[in-house]
């Protein structure tokens, strides 16, 4: 008779918050709701948000993803083309209405407050510096929205080391809202230091839902013996909580996307395992790798909350007549 191996103990330190923010989850019921009031196919141009499993799920429910807005065929313009979370630059709402395309904007609110405020410094005689990472959409769309030459970006310490700005007494400084919390003060620091005249935002821009997942993060780590983050790797804020991870006191971090892509060979003996995802990543995934890990050890399960959200963003005034239901949001939610 075959007497059953005990599975290994595992305590699981699972973060709170985690997963969605408001502006990612507003997103996708924007392209949710399109697709309810509207029909398929609905347009999105780029990814909605960072996760193939969102565009994906999306994709089954009729939305087609595009580069660029020449690529909607004639007789689809009167369908609706939603604009990502991470914001566009002006030109492309402008190439749209010359499209005579409908257009839904999904980019966050906070995002879009970033905006103001970078074109606020602009308005205000300042030329602006953006700290972030170059060639992220929501870079692209902040510094669309300023005339050329009025911004520069800088993206780490030692950039701004080596920015040599025409008027240095003039400048204001915004930043992408999923940067690392800790390195932006030291990018911010640095400037501070070289430009005492430099001006702050009037808010900060790290978003909210990017400080919560760091701080909920930096509290789970330490003795963790490894910590998952659910991202995808082009999403910036779940590549930081990576970084804060290893920073905090987790002996290994690690990015997954899918419970599949998990090296079992490779996880060794761990009594703790840290648990987070990016403000892009679905409940329902989180979901999943538990499970896998359920299958693999005896697990106990703690809550790492740092703090509790209750932000909700509104979606655009043509989708609101529409009804979302619960079971709309399933296949994400969990």
């Amino acid at each position: 008779m075959d007497i059953p191996i005990a599975k290994p103990p595992l305590t699981i330190r699972l973060c709170g918050p985690r997963g969605f923010c408001a502006g990612v989850d507003r997103a996708i019921q924007i392209v949710v709701l399109a697709l309810k009031g509207y029909g398929a196919p609905v347009y999105v141009r780029h990814e909605i948000v960072h996760n193939r499993y969102v565009v994906e799920g999306l994709e089954a429910k009729g939305a087609i993803f595009v580069e660029e807005l020449d690529e909607i065929p004639p007789e689809h313009r009167q369908q609706p083309v939603v604009f990502s979370a991470h914001g566009v630059p002006k030109s492309v709402p402008e190439d749209a209405t010359a499209r005579n395309l409908f257009f839904l904007d999904a980019t966050c609110p906070l995002v879009s407050k970033v905006h103001k405020q970078a074109m606020r410094h602009q308005r205000l005689g300042r030329h602006v510096i953006l700290i972030g990472h170059a060639g992220h959409p929501e870079v692209i769309g902040t510094m669309g929205q300023l005339p050329e030459g009025t911004v520069s970006l800088v993206e780490t310490i030692e950039d701004a080391d080596v920015y040599e700005p025409a008027d240095p007494d003039n400048l204001g400084f915004v930043t992408q809202t999923t940067l690392s919390v800790d390195d932006t003060a030291g990018v911010i620091k640095r400037l501070q230091e070289r430009f005492p005249n430099l001006t702050a935002p009037s808010a900060d821009s790290i978003c909210y839902a990017t400080t919560n997942r760091q701080e909920a993060v930096k509290q789970a780590a330490p003795g963790c013996d490894l910590f998952i983050v659910v991202g995808a790797p082009n999403s910036s804020n779940s590549k930081r909580l990576v970084e804060v991870a290893l920073r905090a006191g987790a002996q290994k971090s690690m990015l997954v996307q899918r419970a599949s892509e998990i090296d079992w060979a490779d996880i060794g003996d761990i009594a703790t395992l840290g648990l987070s995802a990016g403000a892009s990543a679905p409940e329902v995934i989180v979901n999943e790798i538990i499970e896998a890990f359920k299958a693999r050890f005896a697990t106990s399960l703690e809550l790492a909350e740092f703090s509790i959200e209750n932000e909700h963003f509104l979606v655009n005034r043509e989708l609101r007549p529409i009804e979302l239901t619960t079971e709309d949001m399933a296949w994400v939610n969990g």
